[in-house]
């Protein structure tokens, strides 16, 4: 639990309904009723840990993820020893630029994973003070950082990867989040250099894939924050017990930060924290590593399939969408109705508290924006080869692909136009989308397994 001192604050999401009797929100939805011992612990939106009710409440706050952690309240815990552990495979220029950011007087291993020319690794290891652990074959990054972290006797590791960029305050900041003794990973924001010299540089800095957003949040499967890579992280050793699963080149992130959830230990994002990353911007590698990262949903899949999915529908939701898709006009009016009756059912589950249908309903239209949003997603992005040939007999389906991709482009481009103007920004987020769908198709094709193309559909709201 908590330190005396410590404050949580309930998440963004998260409605105080009731006259402060009872909470509202998180993924899946939750209606928890506060107890009367419980109710006056909360200010505003606010917990601070003064007793142990306060710290019990805070505590289950936070394993439900209706809280996050107040940072300005936490301080690291006395022993902060750390040690950087960097894989690598050639790109002496990157470890150089990353190591000067480091910093002297840090312990750091550099993991050469058989690097083409192991000798200009070696050599800016050396200059900085860094210990080098060479391996005879290449293993992948979760082989690599698995032998760095066997040469880690401190209590806690930094996974970097040599083309990220630490500021000073980077570790120092996630290192506070370990003041819950139940926080195993945190992760800060990945940023991109922020030099943007061409166009897909530009499009990469804000909308990179490894960026998370501007939110803090505790990362959960099937949540808006499932994952966090580990291009960046400072993690607490004695959690990593088990470390990568060596057979994934890609995913081991996403596979390690899942393990660590089941195992019962909390991992954090933490934009507080900034670290850099060196964006690929050249076309054809831009593309080729955005399909890479999708062949590792198949591995993914195998490994959590209960946690993987293209979207994530309860079933009036899933109901929703596909009368949508039918665009027939009796569709669109079904589709209304399913909306109108799945608030109905909601607000019925609601009623301790006050005005439950009214809350039923907004559910039920948060759900309905929701599902339509992975729906445009599933034809844009993870299922689009089947859509392409669906379209070639379908005019329906080619009027669904063209509605999405004008919706997604233009909510998008309002959000943040990334420095471009709308064709190019338009023409790098189809791409982005064509690149990783191809590499989840790629990774079923060979799996022989759907598994990573099927939605599920869940129960999304419970009562507490």
């Amino acid at each position: 639990m908590l330190p005396d001192g410590a404050a949580v604050v309930l998440g963004r999401r998260i409605r105080v309904v009731s006259g402060g009797t009872a909470l509202l929100g998180g993924f899946p939805t939750r209606l928890v009723r506060l107890t009367p011992r419980a109710r006056p612990l909360l200010d505003g939106r606010r917990i601070v840990v003064d007793s142990s009710a306060a710290a019990v409440l805070a505590d289950r706050l936070l394993a439900l993820g209706l809280a996050e952690p107040d940072l300005a309240t936490l301080e690291a815990p006395a022993d902060v020893r750390l040690t950087y552990v960097v894989p690598i495979r050639d790109r002496p220029r990157q470890l150089d630029r990353l190591l000067t950011s480091i910093g002297s007087g840090a312990d750091v291993v550099v993991v050469d994973d058989a690097s083409l020319d192991p000798a200009p690794v070696a050599a800016v290891a050396a200059a900085h003070g860094a210990h080098v652990l060479a391996l005879p074959v290449n293993v992948g990054p979760a082989g690599a950082r698995n032998a760095g972290l066997v040469a880690v006797t401190t209590p806690f590791v930094v996974l970097v990867d040599s083309d990220i960029v630490l500021e000073p305050a980077t570790v120092p900041t996630l290192l506070r989040h370990f003041a819950d003794p139940e926080v195993a990973l945190v992760a800060p924001r990945i940023a991109g250099l922020g030099e943007r010299p061409t166009w897909l540089g530009r499009f990469e800095d804000t909308r990179s894939s490894l960026d998370l957003g501007p939110h803090p949040a505790a990362v959960r499967p099937r949540s808006p924050l499932a994952w966090v890579t580990t291009a960046c992280v400072v993690a607490r050793v004695d959690a990593l017990a088990d470390g990568f699963d060596g057979d994934l080149r890609v995913g081991e992130d996403v596979d390690l930060g899942w393990r660590l959830v089941d195992a019962g230990w909390r991992v954090r994002y933490e934009p507080a924290a900034v670290a850099h990353h060196e964006h690929r911007e050249r076309p054809v590698d831009w593309f080729l590593r955005k399909a890479v990262y999708g062949t590792g949903a198949q591995g993914l899949a195998e490994r959590h399939p209960g946690h993987i999915a293209p979207a994530v529908l309860a079933p009036w939701s899933a109901a929703f969408v596909v009368l949508l898709a039918l665009q027939r006009r009796w569709s669109w009016v079904a589709a209304l109705g399913v909306a109108v009756a799945a608030g109905i059912r909601i607000g019925r589950r609601l009623r301790p508290i006050d005005h439950p249908y009214a809350e039923g309903m907004r559910l039920a239209g948060a759900g309905a924006v929701s599902a339509t949003a992975q729906g445009m997603a599933l034809l844009l992005r993870h299922w689009w080869p089947a859509a392409v040939v669906a379209a070639l007999v379908s005019r329906r389906m080619r009027r669904a692909i063209a509605v999405a991709a004008l919706v997604d482009v233009t909510l998008e481009y309002r959000r943040d136009p990334a420095h471009l103007d709308p064709v190019r920004f338009a023409i790098a987020r189809r791409l982005d989308d064509l690149a990783y769908g191809a590499g989840v198709w790629w990774g079923a094709i060979r799996a022989r397994s759907i598994a990573a193309l099927k939605p599920a559909i869940v129960r999304t709201e419970r009562r507490r």
